[in-house]
């Protein structure tokens, strides 16, 4: 076991404090421990409906597995720490839940308005090797959002369970650029950029965008869209074709109009997607379980790994990065502060 370093400089200042208080003026109790330097996801128990009977024989297992906020394959930043890589802790989660014999099914519960194309691929594709691989059933349940890329990651379940009042949908493809060349100009300063190929600037900031690049980039963002919309026409065959056209505008609905015309397989809650993955894993009962960090505290099962603040910047003034790292890109995002 190793002391954590920065825990004993947060809680020396505190200790300090009350030491030099008069004694019985306070209540407060300090306590610096030691943590185990392994930071691997540990597994808790949140929900339990095997008969007490059967516990010490039964191991039956159900995992859940949140996708919280903006999806990025790259860190999120955090007061005291370089945050975590979310595409990369799903993948931690998964590979433990793939590895249990014990887990027989997996719940994923979504709280996204999406994120980066490639990163809401790599997630859905990660879904479809563990349930190749495994058999193990997935079952989807959308909170409060889960839109865009989100979406196309949940198209990965065997089923998708959403709340009445989940925010869904937002089926498409955004890349939002912008132009200082106007504003420029009037102060003097003009942007030149020396190039290898007339197309290598495409997208600038700095020079107004031309027809050539304009078409060139909507065609990436229609083959984009054109992926997205085959993978909601494979995963959600129920759909009519007269349903199809207008759900995929971009448009968000609830969980209730999304059941009804087939975008999810109906409204419910996390009981509802615990019972469905039971019967999926044709067992009766078993444990739900969550994996965290150890020094998370997980008291139920609507507990999250925490999700700092972002502030989500399609425009990309935040030119040292922001939520979604690296500058301009395509997007399966809906986010209707971002513009």
């Amino acid at each position: 076991m190793k002391i954590n370093p920065l825990r004993i400089w947060i809680l020396l200042p505190l200790v300090l404090t009350a030491a030099a208080l008069p004694a019985g003026c306070t209540r407060l109790r300090f306590v610096i421990d030691a943590i185990p330097a392994d930071d691997r996801l540990v597994e808790t128990t949140v929900l339990d409906d095997r008969p007490p009977s059967r516990r010490g024989r039964s191991r039956a297992k159900i995992a859940m597995i949140d996708v919280n906020g903006t999806i990025a394959d790259a860190r999120r930043s955090e007061v005291f720490s370089d945050g975590e890589n979310p595409v990369a802790r799903f993948t931690e989660a998964l590979r433990i839940a793939e590895n249990d014999h014990n887990v027989r099914a997996v719940i994923i519960r979504l709280n996204s308005p999406g994120g980066a194309v490639t990163a809401s691929d790599v997630m859905y594709r990660e879904v479809q090797h563990v349930k190749a691989k495994t058999g193990k059933p997935v079952v989807m349940l959308m909170g409060d959002t889960a839109a865009s890329g989100a979406y196309y990651l949940a198209c990965a379940g065997d089923e998708i369970i959403a709340h009445p009042t989940t925010v869904t949908g937002s089926i498409g493809v955004i890349i939002q650029t912008f132009s200082f060349s106007e504003g420029l100009n009037r102060i003097g300063i003009r942007a030149e950029s020396i190039t290898s190929g007339s197309n290598k600037a495409m997208g600038s900031p700095f020079e107004p965008m031309s027809e050539e690049h304009r078409a060139l980039l909507q065609g990436l963002v229609d083959e984009f869209y054109g992926r997205f919309r085959s993978i909601v026409t494979e995963a959600r065959p129920g759909l009519s074709e007269a349903d199809l056209e207008w759900v995929t505008d971009g448009r968000v609905v609830s969980g209730e109009r999304a059941a009804e015309i087939g975008l999810v397989d109906r409204t419910g809650d996390l009981h509802d997607a615990f019972a469905r993955a039971k019967e999926l894993a044709k067992i009766p009962a078993a444990r739900l379980v969550k994996y965290h960090r150890p020094l998370d505290f997980v008291g139920s099962a609507y507990s999250a790994a925490p999700t700092p603040q972002t502030q989500v910047n399609l425009m990309q003034l935040n030119l040292d990065g922001g939520p979604l790292p690296g500058g301009a890109g395509f997007y399966y995002l809906w986010d209707p502060m971002a513009w």
